[in-house]
């Protein structure tokens, strides 16, 4: 799910970002060896179709990176995950990579406020005969949520939940999936080494959506190491993404 200040601060980055760049290694040709050598070559072809459509996006910063989509797949294969949540669609790349790793009978709750993006990204995953794993929901995911948790039959029934929304909302959302991911269930956070600037000192030059978003990541990480109900390994793919393992 998006706010609208995601979206303007998407746009101000777009300007300032390489297309499909959002690797935090510092050489710019090994992330490329990644990409040709084991992504690209092993990328389905409903995946890179969407991934140059979103290319072109005003906003292509926050799409998954492909190495991401491509790390997320196995992941859910390696779990047997069939039941699913998505929190932050955009234009469904990760979302296309969770549809193609689920069986055919797996389903994706998938929530974002901005179904046009969405809509983009439809096509593409209706030609890959994957769309009626997806159930769809515009608008923001804590109501949803809200109603999930209030409702004794939803607790631990997901496999894996995936969020990559606003970040001012990690806590929030992380107090009710905890509820509802299975115990043995993975929760994935993304973007929690946000631009690497988790490391950066008080007074360096940042943006002013990564200075405002940062303390939210940073104190997510800090509540998600603390947690003693989840494993966590956190990684540096893509912007970084924490792994939850709910163990009770």
């Amino acid at each position: 799910m998006m706010t609208e200040t995601d979206e303007s601060n998407a746009k101000q980055l777009s300007g300032h970002q390489e297309i499909g760049h959002k690797s935090l290694l510092q050489s710019d040709a090994l992330f490329q060896y990644i990409l040709e050598t084991s992504v690209y070559p092993r990328e389905h072809e409903a995946m890179k179709e969407l991934r140059e459509i979103t290319a072109k996006h005003p906003w292509n910063v926050m799409a998954t990176s492909a190495d991401e989509g491509q790390f997320l797949s196995m992941l859910l294969k390696l779990i047997n995950a069939k039941n699913t949540m998505e929190i932050g669609v955009y234009t469904g790349y990760s979302l296309l990579a969770t549809a193609l790793a689920l069986p055919e009978d797996g389903k994706i709750l998938a929530m974002d406020i901005n179904r046009e993006n969405y809509e983009l990204g439809l096509p593409v995953i209706e030609k890959a005969g994957v769309a009626h794993k997806i159930d769809f929901r515009e608008g923001p995911a804590l109501p949803i949520l809200d109603e999930m948790v209030k409702d004794s039959t939803k607790h631990g029934t997901f496999d894996f939940i995936f969020v990559d929304a606003d970040k001012d909302n990690y806590l929030n959302y992380h107090k009710r999936l905890i509820e509802l991911v299975k115990v043995g269930g993975v929760i994935g956070y993304d973007n929690t080494l946000w631009n690497g600037a988790v490391v950066a000192p008080p007074d360096a030059p940042l943006k002013n959506y990564i200075r405002y978003y940062r303390d939210f990541v940073l104190e997510l990480n800090k509540v998600l190491a603390a947690d003693h109900r989840i494993e966590i390994c956190q990684l540096p793919v893509g912007d970084g993404v924490t792994l939850c393992r709910r163990i009770t």
